[in-house]
């Protein structure tokens, strides 16, 4: 009989996908068992800690199963073959119904959990007499598996190929982490996973890519004790908090580099005005715009209103005029980075004539003076006296200009122990001097036009051999101590009016390099030249514009300066902007009529 209960039960367990082991011991003490125990096997004995567990899950089936141990009496065969666990004339265990097996295996999942890997049976408490369970069905047993891991979610793999990532830091509904965000679990991770990304494959716009965070701003917070004791009139170089200090100015310009553009043109005095200024503004072989324009005009337009507003119109809404200034028709405007005009002083300008009867301003000079954070400016522009070979003449001018220019007047000086009364020049630490200096070359023109023929490409060395200016500052009897970029370009003056060819009238003038642009600075290598051009598309005046842009080292400065408290010409500013507008809107309804309309034609 025994024999007989071991075997069905390992029938049992067979079917259940495993095999029940006992040790050599417990088979011994199985066959050595009373002849009350012969009918109920005895089985290994639970673990010590797990006592407790086996009593209460054995109470909780037997009360689950008591509904059903009716049908354990049903010898008939009525049952469905899903009925309760029972034996039948060969005592072999039958299954269960679905409810009961059901029941079974929640009792036991609390003894499982815990358990070792080894089949464990349960043995009914109720009763303490063993004889009297010989008539029980065995108890269900259980397999103890290895608990199962948990399986990790898979890697969100980067999404830089991206489109909408790249171009407008919109979330890809195909990349797999937003699908994973749509899950759920995952919104966090993809938004530090964007941001890193963007940080990563965007260009160094820190800019840009902060002003995306919705928790950046580039307004630091102002304390309230800061807000009731600072005063920007009473700062210091290197104190915390100074609006021109060495802090702010970190923050704005990292290098201490501000750039600057520079114009010169002489107008000739036309009033038909180019219909386009980007190309002598924003010429398209430069990197960025810079932060300064400063623009000299020699024999302005009549209505020198109208040149500052096509000026702002063609800037656009990102500068402002920071200062005009006019002597005759000498035009300078100064025009800055709106961002920028807190860190300026209050503008000072003065002019000179160099005419023998004053009244009359054709020739002479204007001067615009600032002071930017710690770093002083002076710009001229000027328009010496005419004439191949009036160089003494010239000399005159520029030493009248040099003493006569009243300049600075409130703002103070820098560095006063370098200055020199008798130049203007040395009274800043940046010097940008400009305009129509009329010197010529020193040749006659059949010589000039054989050496442009020449195919000089880009070396103007065998021109400037003969330059007047070159020469002069050689010997050091004009512009002391400045500098001038290398010149690459083929002479400015003098072609007809709406060509590129040179003067084909009678007096048939010689082409000479009259519009230049020098620069000085009181610290060696302050000042870099990063181009120096002609601007050859405009050509409604026999001078051809010049252009040059500098990158210009800044100093911390001190908040103890009259600042321009940010002003500039709002009225210029809104004429030039609604020009603007009213330019694209009418670009853009040309656009539209032009794809609208259609030409049919019958043959």
């Amino acid at each position: 009989m025994v024999e007989q209960t071991f075997c069905d039960a390992e029938n049992y367990t067979c079917a259940c996908s495993d095999t029940l082991r006992f040790s050599a011991e417990e088979m011994e003490k199985v066959s050595h068992t009373s002849p009350c125990s012969a009918e109920q096997p005895f089985l290994p004995k639970p673990p010590a800690q797990m006592k407790d567990q086996t009593i209460s899950s054995a109470r909780q089936r037997r009360r689950n199963n008591k509904a059903s141990q009716e049908s354990l009496t049903d010898h008939t065969g009525t049952g469905s073959s899903t009925d309760s666990l029972q034996d039948d004339s060969t005592g072999r265990p039958v299954f269960s119904s679905t409810a009961s097996l059901q029941n079974e295996q929640n009792a036991v999942d609390g003894l499982l959990r815990d358990s070792p890997r080894d089949v464990t049976f349960s043995r009914g408490q109720e009763d303490p007499d063993p004889c009297s369970l010989a008539g029980q069905h065995m108890k269900s047993t259980k397999v103890c598996l290895s608990p199962l891991q948990p399986c990790p979610s898979p890697a969100v793999e980067p999404c830089t190929a991206s489109t909408s990532l790249r171009t407008a830091n919109e979330i890809d509904g195909d990349c797999e982490d937003y699908e994973a965000v749509a899950r759920g679990g995952l919104e966090r991770l993809h938004r530090n996973y964007c941001d890193c990304q963007l940080s990563e494959t965007m260009v160094s716009d820190n800019t840009s890519l902060n002003s995306m965070k919705s928790s950046f701003s580039v307004l630091n917070p102002i304390r309230p004790k800061d807000a009731r004791n600072r005063s920007f009139l009473e700062g210091s170089v290197l104190g915390h908090g100074a609006l021109l200090g060495a802090g702010e100015l970190d923050r704005y310009f990292p290098e201490r580099r501000v750039g600057v553009y520079i114009v010169t043109w002489n107008m000739q005095g036309e009033k038909e005005l180019p219909s386009n200024l980007d190309d002598l503004l924003f010429p398209m072989d430069t990197e960025a715009a810079q932060d300064l324009y400063i623009i000299g005009v020699q024999e302005g337009c009549a209505d020198r209103r109208e040149w500052d507003i096509r000026l702002q119109e063609a800037l656009g809404p990102y500068y402002v005029m920071l200062y005009a200034a006019v002597h005759g028709v000498l035009y300078l405007s100064v025009f800055i980075r709106r961002d920028l005009i807190w860190f300026c002083s209050e503008v000072e300008h003065a002019t000179v004539t160099t005419r023998i009867i004053s009244q009359i301003k054709t020739k002479g000079a204007v001067g615009v003076s600032f002071t930017f954070f710690g770093t002083s400016f002076l710009f001229i522009t000027s328009h010496f006296t005419s004439g191949d070979s009036k160089v003494y003449e010239r000399i005159l001018d520029y030493n009248k200009i040099i003493e006569a220019l009243t300049l600075p007047k409130v703002i103070p000086d820098t560095n006063p122990y370098r200055s020199i009364t008798s130049d203007v020049t040395t009274r800043f630490d940046e010097v940008f001097w400009f305009g129509d200096f009329n010197f010529r070359l020193s040749k006659d023109r059949a010589a000039v036009e054989g050496i442009m023929k020449e195919n000089l490409g880009s070396d103007m060395s065998p021109l400037l051999q003969h330059d007047q200016l070159s020469k002069e500052m050689r010997d050091g009897s004009i512009f002391k101590g400045f500098q001038e970029a290398p010149i690459h370009f083929l002479p400015t003056y003098k072609f007809d009016i709406g060509f590129d060819v040179y003067d084909t009238t009678s007096k048939q003038r010689t082409p000479s390099y009259t519009d230049r642009i020098l620069y000085r600075s009181r610290q060696r290598d302050d000042i870099k030249a990063v181009k120096y051009a002609c601007c050859s598309s405009i050509k409604t005046s026999d001078h051809r514009p010049v252009i040059g842009i500098f990158q210009v080292k800044l100093q911390p400065g001190r908040d103890n300066i009259p600042l321009g408290a940010g002003q500039f010409d709002r009225d210029l500013f809104l004429e030039g902007i609604r020009r603007r507008i009213t330019r694209e809107q009418k670009w853009k309804e040309a656009m539209k009529n032009q794809k609208s309309s259609s030409v049919c034609s019958i043959s």
